[in-house]
C-alpha cells in the first residue's frame, strides 16, 4: 500500500517511469480480467488501454487512497460492463428490427427537419461544455452510469458529479428553449 502511494504520487509528479512499471506490472492480469467478463480479448485490451491512458492523462487528478491494483481492477471492471451492457442494447434493438416489431414513426418531413436541428443545437451545446462536464454527462446520459459510479471512476465527489450534471442540464436548456416547442 505505502508502495503504491509512493508510485502514484512519482506519477503525478509526470514520472513516466513509474507509469511505465504499473503499466507492465498490471497491463497482461488487466486484460485477461477484462477479457472474463467481455469474452473478447481484443475487446478486452481496448478497454485496458483506455483505463491505462485515462489514469496517466488524469493523474493529477486521481485521488487513490489505498491501492493503484485495486483502482485499475474496479475501473477495467465498470469499462468491460459498460461494453457488455451496450452488447446487449445493440442486440437487442438488432433482433427488434430483423423480428419486425420496430416501429416506424409518421414524422412529415418538416417534423425531422426540426429534429435535426434539434439534434444539431444540442451537439453544438455539448461541444461547448468543458471537457470534464461534458464527460460527467456523456457518461451518465450516454453510459447510463449512476453518479456514484462515475464519482468513483473519476476519483471526484458524487456531489461535484450533481454539480456539474446541474450546470450541464441548465446549459441544455437555456440553448436549446426555442426547440422544445416542437417535443
Amino acid at each position: 500500500m505505502l508502495n503504491d502511494l509512493l508510485v502514484l504520487k512519482r506519477i503525478k509528479g509526470g514520472d513516466i517511469k513509474a507509469f511505465e512499471k504499473i503499466f507492465r506490472l498490471y497491463y497482461s492480469p488487466l486484460c485477461l480480467y477484462a477479457a472474463s467478463i467481455t469474452n473478447r480479448m481484443e475487446v478486452a485490451e481496448e478497454i485496458v488501454q483506455e483505463v491505462f491512458y485515462i489514469f496517466w492523462k488524469d493523474k493529477k487528478e486521481l485521488q487513490i487512497f489505498y491501492s493503484v491494483k485495486s483502482y485499475l481492477y474496479k475501473a477495467v471492471k465498470n469499462r468491460s460492463l459498460q461494453y457488455c451492457q451496450h452488447q446487449e442494447v445493440k442486440s437487442r434493438y438488432r433482433e427488434a428490427f430483423l423480428s419486425g416489431t420496430h416501429t416506424v414513426s409518421e414524422t412529415t418531413p418538416e417534423e425531422m427537419m426540426e429534429l435535426n436541428e434539434l439534434q444539431e443545437a444540442i451537439n453544438r451545446t455539448l461541444n461547448r461544455l468543458p471537457e470534464r462536464r461534458l464527460r460527467i454527462f456523456h457518461m451518465h446520459r450516454f453510459e447510463g452510469k449512476k453518479y456514484a459510479d462515475i464519482a468513483h471512476a473519476l476519483s471526484i465527489s458524487v456531489k461535484t458529479v450533481e454539480a456539474e450534471m446541474t450546470k450541464a442540464l441548465q446549459t441544455l436548456r437555456k440553448e436549446i428553449e426555442d426547440y422544445t416547442s416542437i417535443l
